[in-house]
C-alpha cells in the first residue's frame, strides 16, 4: 500500500498523470493502480510538479541584513527547497546548518567567501576575510550542506578591491573539487566584462536582468560580447529578483531575443517579502509567464534545471525513485499588477497560487490550500 496517492493533477504540459509516493520516495506515476493511506483526486484542477527550489534566498535568522525563516519562505509559500546564498561565511556556516534541522523545508548554502558572510554590505572590501583553509574546512565539515560558493562582485561590496576576491574565489572553487560558484553582479567597478571573462562551465551570474549600468546587455539592446562567450562555455543565469536587482525593461529585451535565465529565484528576506517586490516566488515566478515565458519553462527554472546548477541529486524531477518532493499549484486568470525593482510596473493575467507543498512524502498545505477545502491530510 501507498501512503500517498494523488490522482489527476496536471503536468506543466497540461496531461493529467497520477503520483504514488511511498517512503518519503515517489514510487510509481501515470495511471496509478493500487490503494493508499491518503488519496487526493485534483481532477485536472490543480497542476503538479517536482518540489520548487529557490536557489537565491537568505535565511539565517541571525544575520543583521539580509535574513528570515526557512519556512515562511519555503512551504508556507509551496517552495520544498531552498539555497541560502551567501549569508553565512565559515564563521557561522555551523550555526546556520543546526538551526536548520528544525525546518520543514530541507534547506542548503552556498558558502560566503568571506568567513563573516554578510555582516556588513562590503564584506569583500577587507581581503583578509577571504580565508581559503577556512572555507575548505567547512566544505568537508558539511559537504551534503554546503552546495558551493557566493561571491558578491559589485562596487559597495568589495570597495578598491576590484576583480581581486573573484580571482580568490575561482582559486578556492578549484581547491574544493569545483563547486558552483554563484556569483552577484551590480554597479561596477568591477565591470561585468571583466567578471565575465572569469567564469567558466557551471558558474552561476545571478542578478541577471538587474537594470544597472552594469547589466548584460549593451545600450543599444544587445547581449554583451562577453555574456555571450560565458553563455558559450557553460555559464548559468540566475534571476536573483531581490529588491533592487531584477528590471521588466531588461528582461523583456533578453527574453524577446531568446536569453533565458536558466534558473528563477526570489533572493527573498524579510523586508522584500513583506513589503515587496518579491513576496513569493511564486509571484517572481508569475512575472516571467507575464513577460514571455511558457509555464514548462518557468517550472524548469525551478526544478530541474535549478537541481541540475547545483547539483542535487534526487530532485527536480517526477520520476521513480526521486525524492518525494512536490508542489501543486493553480493557474489563475485574472488582472493583476506586477512591480520590479526599479519601481517600474506591469499588467498581468496569469497568476500561479501554490496550494500544498509535499517534501519527502509529508504534506503542508498552504494557506490559500486551506481555504480551499481540497486537501485532507
Amino acid at each position: 500500500m501507498f501512503d500517498l496517492i494523488i490522482r489527476r493533477g496536471r503536468l506543466s504540459d497540461g496531461t493529467l498523470s497520477d503520483i504514488a509516493i511511498h517512503d518519503g520516495k515517489i514510487a510509481a506515476l501515470g495511471q496509478v493502480a493500487g490503494a493508499a493511506k491518503c488519496e487526493w483526486d485534483l481532477a485536472g484542477r490543480y497542476w503538479l510538479s517536482a518540489g520548487w527550489i529557490d536557489s537565491h534566498v537568505h535565511c539565517y535568522p541571525k544575520s543583521p541584513i539580509y535574513h528570515d525563516e526557512a519556512d515562511r519562505i519555503g512551504v508556507d509559500t509551496g517552495v520544498t527547497t531552498v539555497v541560502d546564498a551567501g549569508s553565512t561565511g565559515a564563521d557561522d556556516i555551523d550555526d546556520f546548518y543546526q538551526l536548520t534541522r528544525s525546518a520543514d523545508t530541507r534547506v542548503y548554502a552556498l558558502l560566503n567567501i568571506a568567513r563573516s558572510g554578510i555582516l556588513t554590505q562590503n564584506e569583500l572590501a577587507d581581503m583578509a576575510r577571504i580565508d581559503g583553509p577556512a572555507v575548505r574546512a567547512a566544505v568537508q565539515r558539511l559537504p551534503g550542506f554546503i552546495l558551493g560558493l557566493k561571491a558578491r562582485i559589485s562596487s559597495s561590496v568589495v570597495e578598491k578591491n576590484g576583480i581581486q576576491p573573484l580571482e580568490r574565489a575561482k582559486t578556492m572553487q578549484q581547491e574544493n573539487g569545483r563547486l558552483p560558484l554563484m556569483v552577484h553582479i551590480g554597479n561596477n567597478p568591477p565591470n561585468l566584462d571583466d567578471i565575465a571573462n572569469l567564469l567558466t562551465s557551471g558558474d552561476i551570474i545571478t542578478h541577471c536582468f538587474n537594470g544597472k549600468p552594469n547589466r548584460i546587455l549593451t545600450p543599444e539592446g544587445e547581449l554583451r560580447a562577453s555574456i555571450t562567450r560565458a553563455l558559450q562555455r557553460g555559464v548559468r543565469l540566475d534571476v536573483g529578483h531581490g529588491s533592487a536587482s531584477f528590471s521588466f525593461a531588461v528582461a523583456q529585451a533578453a527574453i524577446a531575443q531568446g536569453i533565458l535565465p536558466h534558473t528563477i529565484s526570489s533572493d527573498i528576506y524579510c523586508r522584500n517579502r513583506l513589503h515587496g517586490p518579491v513576496y513569493t516566488l511564486a509571484h517572481v515566478m508569475s512575472k516571467f509567464l507575464n513577460i514571455g515565458m511558457t509555464l514548462p519553462q518557468v517550472i524548469d527554472c525551478v526544478t530541474c534545471h535549478a537541481a541540475d546548477g547545483l547539483r542535487l541529486k534526487g530532485k527536480g524531477r517526477l520520476l521513480p525513485g526521486e525524492d518525494a518532493d512536490l508542489t501543486l499549484f493553480a493557474v489563475e486568470q485574472g488582472s493583476c499588477l506586477f512591480s520590479d525593482s526599479d519601481g517600474q510596473t506591469l499588467s498581468g493575467a496569469t497568476q500561479l497560487v501554490p496550494v500544498a507543498a509535499v517534501v519527502g512524502g509529508q504534506v503542508f498545505v498552504t494557506n490559500e490550500g486551506k481555504k480551499r477545502n481540497d486537501f485532507s491530510v
